[in-house]
């Protein structure tokens, strides 16, 4: 079989493109102005989306800008906190297939709209199981299309007002190419015999419309691994819990209160006192009183309210395997060079064939001393059914089966 992306055009001389051929709109912010798009649009076309936030600037990850093309109806810019989105627009929204690019990003801020897919494709992973070398937008139009867009504004605060129309160039080309794309990809995904796993892909992207909060959301922080003992890990509890708050209330960036590394420096030096806990503090930290609050609220807590410095997940941090777990270890690495062999032949990234995380999960299943069940021999509809069962895909959970099975006779070959 021929690589999927061998006879891919030159985009060496591919021309710059500052504008949608058709001009760029005006920024739409009434319901006249959106019924009326509404009314050219027609039924079962595909609708081209994107959506632009200002998460480096404000706490909410909700869109500041919807943009949104159709072959009939062109493009619409639109202002989704200027007015009331009619009801015709949804309707037309959450019946219509959609066409975005690292949809994940994209489908919790439409479903704050109340916008969600009845079908996805989505150009970023198409390219990804194609196994394109590079899958941002801007370089599948090159390569695909033979188009290079100007993507000057990708890092601007979309919550600003007036938009000036530079950006809105920039926004109205996200959508410009969408459809051509697809039309490609699909086409490409026909041909390397990938067409159905696509479409699991897409139906599993859309479940990111309302992705998981965490339990503990704290745990999130960078570095968090530095902190060692039980109060240290309450206090950067308690401070992460104060700037969320301070963030939320103010409509800002979390990290622009106060940067995870400096609240995890903060919290690893609180256990010395108040003088080292203030020169682990930014310089410019305003009302340092409020932080070292945390401390003092944190040592008030009864130990049994103190968190754990605790694994989370259904297995122990991979990190820390080769020095708590070597067997299982050496389980995962020979069942990963297998994998890594059948994700060359299949001409896609091994993290696209099957998440690392699954992958863990299901080693860990059979290969800890706490398994039930340690198998080195087991059958592929075991095999493919355990693999589900950890969250893989039924076409990832086919393609990586066999060469699970390979990898466990050689690793049964290496302990006899």
């Amino acid at each position: 079989m021929t690589d999927s992306h061998d006879q891919l055009p030159d985009p060496e001389c591919a021309p710059l493109i500052k504008k949608p051929a058709g001009g760029t709109p005006p920024l739409v912010t009434t319901v006249q102005g959106i019924l009326e798009w509404c009314a050219r649009v027609k039924a079962d076309e595909d609708l081209a989306i994107d959506v632009e936030r200002a998460s480096s600037y404000r706490y909410s990850a909700k869109a500041y800008l919807v943009q949104i093309k159709t072959e009939a109806a062109g493009i619409l810019l639109l202002d989704p906190l200027a007015c009331q989105l009619p009801g015709t627009f949804t309707d037309i929204m959450n019946s219509h297939p959609w066409i975005l690019h690292a949809s994940r990003q994209d489908l919790p801020s439409l479903a704050m709209l109340g916008l969600e897919p009845v079908a996805l494709f989505d150009t970023e992973v198409a390219a990804r199981l194609l196994g394109l070398p590079r899958v941002s937008l801007g370089a599948l139009t090159e390569e695909l299309l033979e188009v290079r867009l100007a993507k000057e504004h990708s890092s601007a605060n979309w919550s600003k007002r007036p938009l000036p129309e530079s950006w809105l160039d920039y926004a109205a080309l996200d959508v410009e190419y969408l459809a051509e794309l697809k039309t490609v990809l699909t086409r490409m995904l026909d041909d390397a015999h990938k067409t159905s796993w696509a479409r699991e892909e897409f139906t599993f992207e859309a479940t990111f419309a309302h992705p998981e909060v965490p339990d503990e959301p704290w745990r999130g922080l960078h570095g968090l691994g530095q902190l060692k003992s039980p109060l240290q890990l309450a206090v950067a509890r308690s401070m992460w819990e104060r700037r969320d708050a301070i963030a939320r209330n103010s409509d800002v960036a979390p990290f622009m209160v106060l940067r995870d590394k400096a609240l995890v420096a903060m919290a690893k030096a609180s256990s010395k006192g108040r003088q080292e806990f203030d020169n682990a503090a930014p310089k410019n930290l305003k009302h340092r009183e409020q932080w070292w609050r945390c401390v003092r609220e944190a040592r008030e807590l009864p130990r049994v309210h103190l968190p754990s410095k605790r694994d989370l997940g259904p297995y122990p941090n991979h990190r820390s395997w080769s020095r708590r777990y070597p067997e299982v270890l050496e389980a995962y690495k020979q069942v990963r060079e297998g994998l890594l062999t059948r994700a060359e032949e299949l001409h896609m990234p091994v993290e696209n064939l099957i998440s690392p995380g699954h992958m863990r999960h299901w080693v860990w299943n059979h290969f800890s001393a706490e398994a039930e069940h340690r198998i080195p021999h087991a059958s592929p509809e075991q095999i493919v059914q355990e693999l589900e069962a950890v969250g893989a895909r039924p076409w990832q959970a086919a393609q990586v089966t066999p060469a699970i099975i390979e990898s466990l006779r050689s690793y049964a070959r290496s302990r006899s």
